[in-house]
């Protein structure tokens, strides 16, 4: 719990010190979310050069409205909000959903299972990309961004309540897809 603590009022003195002139503070907040962000948004747009774009727009735009920062909240959920908007954005721009290509790392040395994990996660994906916008981002933030059902409800402006029953929708939409392509159970 300290180690929470801390991170939180290290992040921030990183805010402040930036607030208060000290802008290269800002790349400390840049170091530790660059990977994250970029990941997320990867996982919602699948372009890579869209997701770098997406991520480096969510920084700029968190730079220079960092003084509405409300130190209340995380800074990372404030950023994904900021994230998550910049992929919505381009989503709707560019209206298409395509399946993602991922590699899945595996310690295991059998060529079969790691073929097997890699199909598995590629349908995954594509059943991932082929959910409507909102079920994707639930999904995304949830179980690749980690974030909490509070903190989902703080990035997408809803109430934790919603988050609940919209990621149940979501996950049993994706599980429906799952089991049509005879993937998983049919309980």
């Amino acid at each position: 719990m300290a180690d929470k603590e801390d991170q939180l009022l290290n992040e921030q003195a990183l805010v402040d010190d930036c607030l208060s002139g000290h802008t290269a503070s800002f790349e400390g907040l840049v170091e530790k979310y660059q990977g994250p962000l970029f990941n997320a948004a990867l996982r919602m747009v699948h372009d890579y050069d869209e997701a770098r774009d997406i991520t480096q727009a969510a920084f700029v735009r968190a730079y220079e409205r960092l003084a509405t920062y409300d130190s209340q909240y995380k800074f990372f959920s404030w950023i994904y909000r900021i994230m998550v908007n910049e992929s919505l954005n381009v989503l709707q721009r560019n209206r298409r959903t395509t399946s993602l290509e991922t590699d899945i790392a595996t310690n295991d040395s059998n060529p079969e299972v790691s073929y097997y994990q890699k199909e598995l996660g590629e349908q995954i994906q594509t059943e991932l990309m082929n959910l409507a916008v909102d079920s994707r981002v639930i999904l995304v933030l949830r179980h690749f961004a980690d974030l909490s059902l509070h903190e989902i409800g703080y990035v997408l402006e809803i109430p934790e309540k919603t988050v609940k029953s919209r990621l149940f929708t979501a996950r049993e939409r994706l599980r429906g897809r799952l089991v049509h392509r005879g993937i998983g159970r049919h309980s």
